[in-house]
This record gives C-alpha cells, structure tokens and sequence, in this order.
C-alpha cells in the first residue's frame, strides 16, 4: 500500500458548509486517513449521516462555537467560494488566527504523493471524472477520487484508495482549479460560462490556459477534437511543447481516439473508434453520442495511468452513471420520470437529443429550472432554442444560488424564447403547483425529464405522485 503523506495543516480541519458535494467529499478522504474532522452547514441532511458514522462532529447551523466541536479545535478551516467574509465561522477562525484553505487548497493537498488526473471543462466533468473513476476500479487499480456527483455504482463522491491514483473533478467556475498540478488533465470543452465570476468569454478561456500551464512537464493534455474552444487550448499547448491527445469524431493522429460511429441500442449507446491502428467497440451504459466522447476521454486518461486497454472497456461498458445525470426517478401510468442536472444551453440540447430514442413513440417532457439570474439574462435565446428540442417544456422560475435577484430577469425570458407553439411551453413561477401541470400535460408512454442545477431535482417523487392521483 502507498504511503500517504498528508499537509500538517489538515491534521484537524472544520469544514463550512460540509454537507455540499465538494466539502463532504474532502471529509471523507480525510476520515478515512484517520484525521479529525469537524464542520457545519445550514440545514441536515442524508449526507451528516455518513460523516458522523465516520466519526465527524457536524453541527447544524453555522455558529463562531462550532469551531470548539473537536477537543483541541481545527488547525484548519476550510471554506468554498460559497461562503461569505460575513460567515461567523470564518470570522471567528481569521480572529483566533487559524489557518483558512479554499476547498480547492485543501483537496490539493489531500492528492500529495499521488499521480493526478484532473479532469475539467464546462460541461461532461463529472460524468468523465465518474467513468475514469470506475474504469479504473474495474482494472483493481483503487483510484482515490473526488467527484461533483455520487456514484450510482458505490453512492459515494469521494473515496481513499490504495492504487497512489488520484482522480479528481477540476473546477472552472471560480479558477480554483488553478492549485492543482496533473499529470493527466482533460478538457472536455471550453465554452462561455460563469461569467458572474469570469466577466468576459476571453477571461473564461484564459483560465483554461493557466490550468494547462499547471500540467506537470512530463505530463498529458487530452481534449475534445470536436469542440472549437478545447481545440485551440490545444494547439497553443503544443506550441508550448505540451503533449496532447485528441479524441472524438475529428480527431487525427496515432494516438488518437478517433470516433467512426455511434448507435443509440436500447437506452445505451455503442460507440466504434479507431485507436493505436485498430477498430475498437466502445459500449457505453447510458445515452447519448456526448456520453460517448467522455467515454473516450475517459479511456485516454486511463491509458495514460497504466490501466490496461481491455479493463478500461469493460469498466466504461459498466459505469452505471452518475446522480443527476439522466437518473432515473420512477413511473406512473406510462409515464417514465428522469432528472438531470444539465444547466447550460449546451447540456440541456445534448441530453434532450440523447433521450429522444430513449422516449422511443412518446414525447419528451421537459420541466427546466434557470439556474442563476445572470446565466438566465445572458443565455435565453440559446436556453429556449435548446429546450425547444422537447416536445413540451415547462419552466419554472430562476434558482439564484448565490445571487441576488435581477429586476425583470425570470423564467419567463426563457419561456418566451422558445420556438414552439405557445400551447406547447408553460411558464409556471409556482413551485408547488408544478407537478399538477405536468401530471395534467403527460400522456402514456411520456418521457418526463426535471432539469436545472437547483431544486428541481426534488421535484421527481412529486410529480410521481401527482401522476398517481390523475
């Protein structure tokens, strides 16, 4: 088993707001090192269980106190973008003098002593990240892993393994993903995104830029040959004298991956790809030519860590995908229930084409939910031209996140963008009365898909009973 070498500063970490999908992931990792960890977040939930039963102190509530919740208090706080200079736990930690990390800072130090694959890009992250992860594991090589998203394989988004692998989701939102230093990275894509943060596309891509700049010198960079933006980070890296491999259906070269089809067969896909001067059959368990090129992003990253070429495949054909991505929910009276986190007009037009087969005669419903009010503003034509792939959409109004409220920015700009027959599009501001519309929309044989990146997802069980009742 390698020797894992962990910062001193992380021998007792309080995490703020541990119950968020990258802060629990970090708790995990540092449980099973057998390190102290406290933390707090606003309001429980399913998540507390696990880390108290791996010996964490949670508390509910975020109070200056919470930082006395192990004996001899944190040696560091840990924090994400997230939480405000006003937060009273880290306030109370600058005024005893702790040591405050970035959530980005802490999980760099957890991949010390590792080989690293980080994996980034402004959409498929987490599905790639989730592929690689179990490929992996199917070749008995143990990866530890942090990941945006639960497994459906193991649950979990985050583990500590004993392969000296570690594979991560590289966060672009707010650069934090400028601490980390790989030996593998991938990126997906690059399109204009978080822009609340970033301010112009050209800064958004710059801070591509800086991420492949971290790449270790005998390192990798493998990127989508199919995307405009990961493309040119490409060819500006190989004047850098960086390695780079390509995948996808206009990728050349050897060491290539190039994609020569892709079938949807029943509710999965099978992909056909040229690698290394040989066909090669690529099946993938969930839908979707974009799951696809992940898939092959995955299998890259994989060969380039030393997994073989045969176990990487099976594992690709069993991943099982990801919560919130395409997961299934449930039906009722013919009608099948999905929920999905895509929330950009790039995501949302991608998973509406991949579940077209998989509506086969039914149509597609899909219930939207815009996910903050400057990504709304920014991006209605190109939300509603992407929703209009459906053949009925509902859209709820906006999930601010993190942001204040935009004078005349709703749902309704979405709803009003999109190029269907305004009997065929609903804006419902409503949260509650949502899941009557759809049970009331929804017809045997429906697909019914909740998208956004807010609560919608709670929406499933709802919209089942709603379903039920009809």
């Amino acid at each position: 088993m390698n020797t894992i070498t962990t910062p001193a500063v992380l021998e007792r970490a309080h995490l703020v707001g541990v119950g968020g999908a990258g802060m629990s992931g970090i708790a995990r990792i540092l449980l099973a090192r057998g390190l102290q960890v406290s933390g707090s977040d606003a309001k429980d939930s399913r998540t507390f269980l696990a880390l108290r039963a791996q010996g964490a102190k949670i508390a509910v509530g975020q109070a200056a106190e919470n930082l006395d919740l192990l004996p001899d208090g944190p040696t560091a706080v840990v924090v994400s973008t997230a939480i405000k200079e006003d937060n009273p736990e880290l306030v109370e930690a600058r005024r005893r003098g702790i040591t405050v990390l970035h959530r980005s800072e802490a999980l760099a130090g957890l991949m010390v002593g590792h080989r690293v694959a980080c994996i980034a890009g402004t959409h498929g992250k987490t599905s790639t990240t989730s592929m690689l992860t179990v490929a992996l594991q199917h070749c008995r090589l143990d990866p530890s892993f942090a990941i945006g998203g639960d497994l459906n394989e193991s649950g979990a988004n985050a583990h500590q393994g004993s392969g000296g692998i570690f594979v991560a989701e590289a966060d672009e939102s707010d650069g934090s993903f400028l601490v980390f230093s790989p030996t593998v990275a991938v990126v997906t894509n690059v399109e204009a995104d978080h822009l609340d943060h970033h301010g112009t596309p050209e800064a958004y891509a710059a801070v591509f830029e800086s991420f492949v700049d971290r790449l270790n010198p005998d390192g990798v960079l493998i990127v989508c040959a199919d995307d405009p933006g990961a493309v040119a980070l490409a060819e500006r890296a190989q004047a850098r004298g960086l390695r780079v491999r390509r995948y996808g259906r206009n990728a050349d070269g050897d060491d290539s991956a190039k994609l020569l089809s892709y079938d949807p067969v029943d509710g999965a896909g099978r992909a056909v790809i040229s690698l290394e001067g040989r066909e090669i059959e690529v099946g993938v368990a969930v839908p979707g030519e974009h799951m696809a090129l992940n898939g092959l992003a995955a299998l890259l990253a994989g060969l380039e860590l030393g997994a073989e070429l045969e176990g990487l495949l099976g594992g690709i054909a069993a991943f099982g995908g990801v919560r919130r991505r395409f997961e299934f929910k449930g039906r009722s009276r013919g009608v099948r229930v999905y929920d999905d986190y895509a929330h950009h007009p790039t995501e949302v037009a991608a998973q509406l084409r991949a579940v077209r087969p998989a509506a086969a005669d039914g149509r597609v419903l899909v219930v939207f939910q815009p996910h903050l009010y400057s990504r709304t503003r920014m991006f209605a034509k190109e939300f509603g031209e992407a929703l209009a792939l459906a053949d009925e959409v509902v859209v709820l109004d906006v999930f601010g996140a993190r942001e204040a409220p935009e004078p005349g920015v709703s749902g309704a700009l979405i709803s009003d963008a999109v190029p269907l027959p305004k009997e065929q599009v609903h804006y419902e501001p409503a949260f509650d009365k949502v899941p009557g519309l759809v049970a009331s929309l929804a017809k045997d044989g429906d697909l019914v898909l909740t998208m956004g990146a807010g609560d919608v997802t709670s929406l499933g069980p709802e919209l089942i009973a709603a379903l039920d009742r009809q």
